[in-house]
């Protein structure tokens, strides 16, 4: 996975695999043990090997994960859902994030009868999205990682799909007065910033003026705003959205639901296969989305992250140190703000921190085992951490503090 290489954390020097995890601690090959703020790029809201996950998971393997007959948890799962989300009807699975939104898309196309997509934020790695990138390498620079290479991609896909800026409202009107194809309207209903000037329900309204298929990626911020898809916070209810990563806490799992008459769309194609039936992706979700209900798990996670983003903030600001911290509580990324220099120190902070049993980088992704005792160890030592390297950028010392190379912070072919 692109988002665990070790080059984009500490180069040479990230421990890059695990013997065992658990609630907010990884252990490595060699025993040793650190404290994680990760939680596996988003995937494990509960923490690593929740119990109750775990339980359910392990009599499932029991009872025996696949057959040739449909198991029940497919059923109970969809219609939990949709009772979370009553504006929508039908589900359909997958097991991975990607996939998933390949599958809404071939739906949302099948319905408009329409090819062309406009999009905002990362969505993956399957060719309708990378196509952007076709047109012009630098498209998708802004939707998170920045040098996504469309090597591979066919070329008859240049310009079926568009990006458009969040809070920017006129970039996606210039592209459907531009582009009469637009069938899709795919993005992250929040990521970084809150929705101005009603943005999301201005979205719906376009999507719904031209007849295109409004789509919600939930696979990121989904359940850490409440008790589903984030755009319940918001009151706007797109045509279908996607879940993945944490909604069964590390094991794969996806999720499309939508509106009837959209997701009827998917009997006029074809979209199967044999481990979307498997029994242990249903089994996790279920157990994993009724303990973050039952336990109101977005609470904890905007009470612990309110603190860290405010702990982030005081301690450079006490250390003198230019940090520009973004995101929501559950959700947090910081960077320095030192021109070229900024990577070198964000790779001195991450080998700095290292030091002191923690994997760390610039995103803090916040889980119910994160603890009021993990964020005050994680910034006591970002306190220490900070204060070498306000030294080290005073002295200009930065790269000879280094151990290894400068990690890179997009997209580079391993060589």
């Amino acid at each position: 996975m692109l988002s665990k290489r070790c080059e984009r954390f500490l180069p040479e020097q990230w421990p890059a695999y695990f013997q065992r995890a658990k609630g907010v601690e990884v252990w490595d090959l060699d025993g040793n043990k650190y404290l994680d703020v990760h939680g596996s790029i988003g995937a494990c809201i509960l923490g690593y090997a929740d119990p109750d996950v775990n339980a359910a998971v392990k009599k499932t393997i029991d009872r025996g994960n696949n057959a040739t007959l449909n198991c029940p948890e497919e059923v109970e799962l969809a219609e939990l859902l949709c009772k979370l989300h009553p504006w929508a009807k039908m589900v359909r699975y997958a097991r991975g994030g990607g996939e998933a939104m390949a599958v809404a898309v071939r739906i949302a196309r099948a319905y408009s009868g329409k090819d062309g997509v406009a999009f905002c934020g990362y969505h993956g790695w399957q060719d309708w999205y990378l196509a952007a990138n076709l047109a012009d390498d630098k498209n998708l620079n802004g939707h998170l990682l920045p040098g996504l290479e469309p090597s591979g991609v066919p070329r008859g896909l240049k310009g079926t799909a568009i990006p458009f800026n969040y809070n920017k409202i006129e970039e996606l009107e210039e592209i459907v007065r531009k582009n009469k194809d637009i069938g899709v309207i795919v993005m992250e209903p929040i990521r970084f910033e809150e929705p101005k000037d009603d943005f999301l329900r201005q979205v719906k309204y376009i999507a719904k003026r031209i007849g295109a298929v409004l789509i919600f990626d939930e696979i990121t911020i989904g359940w850490r705003l409440g008790s589903g898809g984030a755009h319940l916070k918001y009151g706007v209810n797109p045509d279908m959205a996607v879940f993945a990563k944490g909604m069964s806490n590390g094991f794969p799992m996806a999720a499309i639901i939508g509106t009837e008459k959209v997701m009827q769309a998917a009997q006029n194609t074809f979209i199967s296969s044999s481990y979307w039936t498997e029994r242990i992706g249903p089994t996790a979700a279920l157990a994993a989305i009724k303990k973050m209900i039952r336990l109101n798990v977005p609470r904890h996670l905007n009470k612990i992250g309110t603190m860290l983003k405010r702990g982030v903030q005081k301690t450079a600001m006490i250390n003198s140190l230019k940090v520009t911290i973004v995101g929501l509580p559950p959700l947090i990324s910081f960077s320095f703000n030192y021109g070229e220099k900024s990577q070198a120190i964000m790779t001195l902070f991450t080998q700095e921190m290292l030091r002191w049993g923690i994997l760390a980088s610039g995103s803090i992704d916040v889980t119910y085992s994160l603890k009021e005792k993990h964020v005050k160890k994680y910034l006591t030592v970002m306190n220490e951490v900070f204060g070498i390297l306000q030294k080290a950028v005073a002295e200009d010392k930065v790269n000879s503090l280094l151990q290894g190379p400068i990690a890179y912070a997009g997209f580079r072919r391993l060589t």
